[in-house]
């Protein structure tokens, strides 16, 4: 298995970061794409994949909470990065609609720059969209074309949003929200119309705990050995065979990213 969205530059794991490794890979996990969403978190993710090669990857990105310090200096930055072997994808970039935590301008303006910067870089973009399919999708498409792969990743929207990406050839991140007896219900139908080439598995740790996890962690973190959950849930609404799931989601990801 390949976990291909996992914020380990999260201070959360600071204290057991090498002992989260070693559950990962006694779990089963192959490789980590670390995400990076902001100035911090890209540095700190090139230098865990700098440190681990071969089982660890970066992303170079800023998420739209943080699209308010969107500049020509974090452009630059990103830009730099986005160069380095290790980091794999551009992102995590997109448009969050529902904490809105930057104003919906600057979101765009931010996401537009960073789909730019992949098209230059010629590396795919990580994506991130919550309740702003229709600006993230009209801009996305303008793009596509250019963009040698994407994942619109921690998919949880509808069957029109999902229609859209498969018909823009996007990859698709399944996380341990499909895990959740309540909100998961809607994406455990979804995700049997998923191309099993277009599919993803991630557990975006230290986020999305997954709830058929037993007994649950008493920290209530998530992490990357709790990735065969999310497969095996994904698995059974699709009604096939984890152990095969496993290795289509894994050989996904290494095409998408080109991880040898």
């Amino acid at each position: 298995m390949i976990d291909i969205g996992a914020n380990l530059a999260h201070d959360s794991f600071d204290a057991d970061r090498d002992a989260l490794l070693q559950r990962a890979w006694d779990a089963g996990v192959e490789a980590i794409v670390v995400t990076g969403s902001s100035a911090a978190s890209n540095e700190q993710a090139l230098q865990l994949a700098q440190a681990h090669p071969g089982r660890l990857y970066a992303t170079t990105g800023l998420h739209p909470h943080h699209a308010s310090e969107w500049d020509e200096t974090i452009a630059a930055r990103i830009a730099e990065l986005a160069r380095e072997p290790q980091v794999l994808a551009l992102g995590e970039c997109g448009l969050d609609y529902f904490r809105d935590y930057s104003p919906h301008p600057e979101q765009r303006r931010a996401f537009v720059a960073q789909l730019g910067l992949a098209v230059q870089a010629d590396k795919p973009v990580f994506l991130h969209q919550r309740e702003a399919h229709a600006d993230f999708h009209a801009i996305l498409r303008d793009y596509r074309r250019a963009l040698p792969g994407c994942v619109v990743h921690c998919f949880t929207d509808g069957a029109e949003a999902l229609d859209a990406y498969l018909a823009l050839d996007c990859h698709i991140g399944i996380t341990g929200w499909i895990c959740d007896e309540r909100r998961g219900l809607g994406l455990r139908e979804l995700v049997r119309r998923i191309p099993a080439e277009r599919l993803l598995i991630e557990t975006d740790a230290p986020y999305l705990l997954p709830r058929n996890l037993k007994p649950t962690p008493k920290h209530r973190r998530n992490e990357p050995a709790f990735l065969p959950w999310v497969l095996q849930a994904v698995a059974y609404a699709r009604g096939e065979d984890a152990a095969q799931l496993g290795a289509q989601t894994t050989a996904n990801a290494r095409r998408l990213f080109g991880i040898a």
